[in-house]
């Protein structure tokens, strides 16, 4: 890592600086990237003549404030050098054209954080964008971050499974917009002329995964009086493991979106399908991670056990409960866990206490892994429509949808005359409801949910100490 001289104090003291965060520079930054932010409109732009924006010097003035702390933190990471470079002209282009729609794509192609991935390595970051399950406009935004990528997950994802544009990746510092449940990084969200012809990186912060999967298992075991074996609970308060567990987990996931018996384009979520297709496609990926998991701890890799636990735990408590229940497709998948391994015995709800069958859950979950994987493989023989009631029947075999629901009353509650992308528009925001149980742990879980609005590992830390 580079290190930089940096003077401080009225004594003149000069101290070496290898870390973003502690260089005088990423304050100034940081202050001036916030101050643009109230300023800008939802699509990124700054319109200057607005009642309460500023003029347009004071505006200039902000940017150069960013653009110098960026080249005075530019040496700290050689690496980034040519992006450094890209962002500081698309930064000035945005100011000398006016504050209008901001154009980050030359800096975007110039950022290769997947082309040498180095376990601790920083990377700092400026754009404008919005973030997922946080901000949806695109506000410029700036953090330093430090790519997860220890040896043994590098040799797994060299040997078995490949993916050379996923980036496990972990918080420094952030502004606002990630002060939020955002915890993926991904180059579709940014401001740009054009999208590129492909992506080349898509980052997921583990640490803040980890923290949050922490805090809500932790509170849902108490609430559900569930008894942890050891190991699982001495994983649940251990970061570390868990992020290990996390950056596993989602290097699995990600490549397996495009990897299997697939009857769509890999890319689905842009597409216009009924919301349980793209919570099937999730669940599928999680559970493939969870099957080479149970391969994998076999195999003596002490993370995989832990992937397993997390896939469980997080899929059955945090997923259901979190976010609004209109389309709430991650939320169906929770659900949907929950109620094959309940209807299989392997979750018992008895005396208002939870117990799982630890044993017995592996090959529980692999089947409801098959069955998904099963209705992809029939998929591809079968016209669009027919694959959705397939998926429909799939998850309605284990939870009761809406009682209002007209797909639940099969083909002829629906127009077919239309084409299948207009029968989307006849699905409920909420096709199939929470169960009792989990209307009750959503009411006890909120706040703690709540909570985990801009965790990292160092809060969670502090919070736990």
């Amino acid at each position: 890592m580079t290190e930089i001289l940096v003077q401080m104090g009225a004594e003149g003291k000069i101290f070496p600086v290898s870390r973003v965060v502690e260089h005088p520079a990423w304050p100034v930054l940081k202050n001036a990237v916030e101050q643009i932010r109230p300023w800008q409109s939802a699509d990124g732009s700054i319109d200057c003549a607005a009642e309460g924006a500023p003029a347009p010097a004071e505006a200039e003035q902000a940017v150069r404030r960013v653009i110098g702390a960026v080249e005075e933190l530019s040496p700290l990471l050689p690496h980034d050098a040519a992006y450094h470079a890209a962002l500081v002209r698309d930064l000035r282009r945005w100011a000398d054209g006016g504050f209008t729609v901001p154009d980050f794509l030359d800096s975007l192609l110039a950022f290769q954080p997947a082309a040498d991935r180095r376990d601790g390595r920083q990377h700092l970051i400026v754009f404008p964008m919005y973030t997922q399950n946080g901000n949806p406009d695109r506000n410029l935004e700036a953090v330093v971050l430090r790519m997860v990528w220890p040896d043994w997950l590098a040799e797994l994802e060299r040997t078995r499974y490949d993916n050379p544009l996923f980036c496990g990746i972990g918080f420094e510092d952030f502004t606002a917009g990630y002060d939020t449940h955002s915890a993926v990084l991904f180059p579709e969200t940014i401001a740009v002329r054009q999208a590129p012809d492909r992506f080349s990186w898509g980052g997921i912060f583990c640490d803040r995964e980890a923290a949050r999967f922490r805090r809500v298992t932790g509170a849902a075991v108490g609430l559900l009086g569930l008894d942890l074996p050891e190991d699982i609970a001495a994983m649940v308060h251990d970061q570390k493991r868990c992020e290990e567990a996390f950056v596993l987990w989602d290097m699995v996931h990600d490549r397996t979106h495009s990897h299997g018996d697939l009857p769509f384009d890999p890319f689905m979520i842009k597409q216009r399908q009924p919301f349980w297709m793209y919570g099937l496609e999730e669940l599928r990926c999680d559970l493939t991670a969870f099957k080479e998991a149970v391969k994998l701890a076999g195999e003596g890799v002490p993370q995989a056990r832990d992937v397993q636990y997390a896939v469980l735990l997080d899929r059955m408590f945090r997923f259901p409960v979190t976010g609004e229940r209109v389309r709430n497709y991650d939320g169906l998948g929770g659900q949907l866990l929950f109620a094959h391994l309940h209807q299989h015995d392997v979750v018992r709800w008895t005396d208002n206490t939870l117990s799982i069958d630890w044993e017995r859950a592996p090959q529980v979950t692999n089947q409801l892994c098959a069955e998904i994987e099963t209705l992809y493989r029939d998929g591809i023989d079968r016209p669009k429509l027919v694959h959705w009631f397939a998926g429909y029947e799939l998850v309605s075999a284990y939870l009761p949808p809406h009682p209002g629901s007209r797909w639940a009353k099969g083909p002829d509650a629906l127009d077919l005359t239309q084409p299948p992308r207009r029968l989307v528009d006849d699905v409920l925001p909420d096709e199939f409801p929470l169960s009792m149980f989990y209307e009750a742990l959503s009411k006890k879980l909120k706040s703690v949910i709540a909570s985990t609005k801009g965790i990292t590992a160092d809060t969670a830390e502090r919070v736990a100490a």
